[in-house]
């Protein structure tokens, strides 16, 4: 298995497919480094030379991804929190933050639907 930000990439996959496994790397930024690196994104990653792979880690050393990534997302989201804005008062809630309706679905941000005695009349 190859190391790449500290993820493990899979050596079976295609290396444009493999290298989505790091978070903040999706299909158009992947097909972007191995542009850049000039890799064929159709070959396997265990068919890879170091020197490839050593390209590949500095390529994507340019973007932040990961840990960075992740702390930025959570940092956003207690900022919003703070300051009491909108999507700040769903998070707090636990309530969708985008819009979406909740008086049917919702399950996931919601949790376990509650039973409300008399409801039905």
């Amino acid at each position: 298995m190859a190391r790449i930000k500290g993820v493990d990439i899979p050596n079976d996959k295609q290396v444009g497919v493999s290298l989505t496994y790091i978070y903040g790397i999706g299909n158009a930024t992947a097909k972007k480094v191995l542009e850049a690196v000039k890799v064929d994104a159709t070959k396997r990653v265990k068919d890879l030379s170091n020197e490839d792979l050593d390209k590949i880690r500095d390529e994507i050393s340019k973007y932040v991804v990961e840990g960075d990534l992740r702390r930025d997302v959570n940092m956003n989201i207690k900022t919003k929190m703070e300051i009491n804005c909108y999507q700040g008062v769903r998070h707090k809630r636990g309530l969708p933050v985008r819009g979406q309706s909740t008086r049917s679905n919702a399950r996931t941000r919601k949790g376990k639907g509650k039973t409300v005695a008399n409801k039905k009349k």
